[in-house]
């Protein structure tokens, strides 16, 4: 689809921009929190959220960094509303301290997205001693959106308009483990391969939305929550994952630049065309289909219940 560029039910393809897949949108009086955004796509979803009138809080490790791309940003778009705040995935401590942070400006928070993320680093603990993949991928955003979730709930209750939450996944989540989650060995480091992590933790991106879904569907909430693959982009993100990082490196030439990078993120956060839509997974800016496991609700379930146990008790 990438290489022939074929558009999809959307009207949009693997080539489509962000700015292409929510021209016309109008963000104003919108506020968005994109984690991650000081480099790579973030920094592209950050920028065109901006551009469509849409109030950014940059979630971010480094706040020179971030700092630097609101400069940027704003040069650019000299009228945009952006802030930069201090948020580690690593530990739930910093987690807890920006939405705490967060709440405290009295913010409406109409839109998530959870793009910040590690690939195929060598065995690390998180600072909660927990499998670093396991924990900066899944565990952050599970933490994070659930300590933001009432905010959203009330702002699209007050506001009348949908809120929405964005996992960033990966189309590796179907060549992680073979058992799929290993709950019994998370911290096992004789288990642990890099890339079948990586696959792991973006499993769980996307049983986050499932189970998320049937909950807020449940209790009537005016929220949705979609994830979705990006795409093969050259960022830093692969600089730990070994043969495939060699391959991104290398590929160039079959890679998404920036802008055809975040535009499913920029789709799902902003673009009418997905109202009400919710628990799916998205690639090129069009649904499509999870695997076997990703799609498996008893999982999800049993994912979420185990994710407590470890945010729940930090």
């Amino acid at each position: 689809m990438w290489i022939l560029g074929l558009k999809g039910k959307s009207g949009f393809s693997a080539r489509s921009t962000a700015e292409q897949v929510t021209k016309g949108v109008d963000g104003k009086g919108l506020v968005a929190i994109v984690t991650g955004s000081s480099n790579g796509i973030g920094i592209e979803t950050a920028r065109v959220l901006a551009l469509r009138g849409v109030h950014v809080i940059m979630g971010v490790r480094n706040c020179k960094a971030g700092e630097k791309v609101k400069e940027d940003i704003l040069k650019k778009i000299p009228g945009a509303k952006i802030d930069v705040m201090e948020i580690d995935l690593n530990t739930f401590a910093s987690i807890r301290k920006f939405a705490a942070a967060f709440i405290a400006t009295g913010l409406q928070l109409n839109i998530l997205v959870n793009n910040a993320g590690i690939m195929s680093p060598p065995f690390t603990l998180s600072k909660d001693g927990i499998e670093q993949q396991f924990a900066v991928n899944h565990l952050g955003p599970f933490l994070l959106t659930n300590l933001l979730l009432d905010t959203m709930k009330n702002t699209a209750r007050d506001c009348g308009k949908e809120g929405r939450i964005v996992n960033i996944a990966s189309t590796l989540h179907s060549y992680g483990y073979k058992e799929g989650i290993l709950f019994d060995k998370i911290n096992d480091k004789d288990s642990y391969d890099p890339n079948s992590a990586y696959g792991q933790s973006k499993l769980c991106n996307i049983l986050h939305c499932v189970e998320l879904t049937r909950r807020l569907k449940e209790e009537g909430a005016n929220v949705t929550a979609n994830s979705l693959h990006p795409g093969l982009i050259a960022t830093n993100i692969s600089q730990n994952s070994g043969i495939l990082g060699c391959f991104l490196g290398c590929s160039q030439f079959l890679l998404k630049n920036i802008p055809q990078g975040a535009s499913t993120s920029c789709y799902l956060a902003l673009n009418p065309k997905v109202n009400g839509v919710s628990g799916e997974y998205f690639a090129d800016n069009n649904m499509d289909k999870a695997s076997k496991m990703g799609r498996d609700p008893e999982l999800a379930k049993k994912l979420w219940e185990f994710s407590l146990t470890f945010t729940e008790s930090k």
